[in-house]
């Protein structure tokens, strides 16, 4: 379609590493429904109380470690991405983040007054599907624009997790590292709490119900981040030929007390520095762009534990960023979408 507009949507990030920023965007991202799913007043509750009069200040001296001279890490990694996606299609494109700047408002606005726009292609920037990013993406995006008044048809473009373009791009940005001498491959995911993974199971009767459920046949994968990020995983490692015995998969970034996807990747580093591994890579297939929870808590933090533990190097792989075989596949997408 000539007359369609993009909108490319990401995560999101404080305006400074003031503890007042932070404060503002982790009160705005973890008081969304599909982040801490429990009902609005326990949530405000539990933020009021027991998160935010800490977190804060922890959160702002993470996000020092790792702020540019441009501003946020996952912003300008976005931004890059975006104006590169630009120079290569006449299609309107415009980027948002679910939290904080860009508005996503403004956004949908200017899509909105393209002459003769005939629809809104909603691109969220993760390749697995999660309530708590691609679900809440798509809610606010419908949210806003009934809000706004925009009657332009919104398409949604679906998760990529095991699309061969994707798999490629993402083997195609890692290569350098993986020409590299390493004894070990860590696959490192966003977690999720188990009860959102059973939230989203549209059987109820499927996802978590035993250790080999992402390996049966169902039609709850559509929305089982687990499967997916496994998935993601096994067409990885085939097309770069690692061998089954030099990778393991991990869940990073929890929150709160509740039972999180394991193994931990805290837990799985020292695992491997355990069995004798000295040079560890981590990719981060999860996020597209790197941000706090790649280049802070696996890059600086990560890095750490696994020189405590007796390990000699960790090496974080890039995100896809504004790698070239990424932008081309956007572009492609951009004017082909895939559909469900």
């Amino acid at each position: 379609m000539e007359n369609r507009g993009v909108l490319l949507v990401n995560l999101g990030s404080p305006d400074s590493t003031s503890i007042e920023d932070v404060r503002q965007y982790l009160d705005e991202f973890l008081m969304d429904k599909h982040v801490i799913d429990l009902p609005w007043l326990i949530r405000r509750t539990l933020l009021s109380l027991f998160i935010l009069p800490s977190r804060p200040a922890k959160s702002a001296e993470a996000y020092r470690a790792i702020w540019t001279e441009k501003g946020s890490p996952l912003i300008v990694n976005s931004e890059n991405c975006t104006e590169k996606l630009r120079s290569k299609t006449n299609t309107p494109i415009e980027l948002a983040m679910r939290y904080g700047k860009p508005d996503m408002a403004e956004a949908l606005s200017r899509l909105a007054k393209q002459p003769d726009i005939e629809e809104i292609l909603l691109f969220p920037l993760y390749p697995h599907y999660a309530m708590s990013s691609v679900k809440t993406v798509i809610e606010q995006a419908k949210k806003l624009m009934q809000e706004m008044g925009i009657t332009v048809p919104l398409r949604v473009h679906p998760v990529f997790y095991d699309h061969d373009g994707y798999i490629e791009a993402l083997v195609e940005s890692a290569k350098p590292w993986l020409e590299k001498d390493f004894d070990h491959l860590i696959f490192s995911y966003h977690g999720v709490p188990e009860r959102h993974i059973i939230k989203d199971d549209p059987t109820g009767s499927h996802c978590l119900k035993d250790k080999s459920c992402c390996q049966k046949t169902s039609i709850a994968h559509k929305t089982c981040y687990r499967h997916q990020v496994y998935q993601t995983t096994e067409a990885f490692v085939e097309k770069a030929g690692i061998p089954i015995d030099k990778y393991s998969v991990g869940f990073q970034s929890r929150l709160g007390k509740a039972k999180w996807l394991e193994p931990n990747t805290l837990d799985v580093i020292k695992q491997v520095a355990d069995q004798g591994a000295r040079r560890i890579l981590v990719i981060c297939p999860s996020f597209v762009s790197d941000c706090l929870e790649t280049l802070e808590e696996i890059g600086i933090g990560a890095k750490e534990e696994f020189i405590k533990a007796g390990g000699e190097s960790l090496e974080l792989i890039p995100c896809l960023n504004d790698h070239p075989a990424w932008i081309n596949l956007l572009k492609q997408w951009i004017e082909h979408p895939l559909t469900y």
